[in-house]
């Protein structure tokens, strides 16, 4: 398995109205190899919020024909420059993709 992580770094107050757009049902949950999706937010620091993204795959080639599909281009897609719905100003500061193998977990007992 392994855990794509997408750090996103916006400006403050503004992780916790986005996290949702991340795990809004749709295509993504039909993709083969796809586990779950996870957003955690950080406002650790003033100056940004930060919510890193995980998506849980079962191998890389799953996540990489994510990533070559017309689900992802859909999902990611933003009006262009000048037309109409166009945001005026982002709040995203910046991005960071991490792409790491589970190497080891636990869970808790059950009784």
């Amino acid at each position: 398995m392994i855990i794509v992580t997408n750090r996103i770094q916006v400006k403050p107050g503004f992780a916790a109205r986005m996290a949702p757009n991340f795990t809004k049902p749709g295509p993504l949950q039909q993709f083969e190899g796809f586990h779950k999706v996870e957003v955690l937010i950080s406002t650790d620091d003033p100056t940004y919020d930060e919510m890193s993204v995980n998506m849980y795959w079962e191998s890389k080639e799953h996540f990489q024909a994510w990533r070559n599909s017309d689900a992802f281009a859909a999902a990611h897609h933003r009006p262009s420059s000048g037309s109409e719905g166009e945001k005026t100003d982002s709040p995203m500061i910046g991005s960071k993709i991490v792409v790491a193998e589970l190497a080891s977990s636990i869970e808790a007992l059950r009784s």
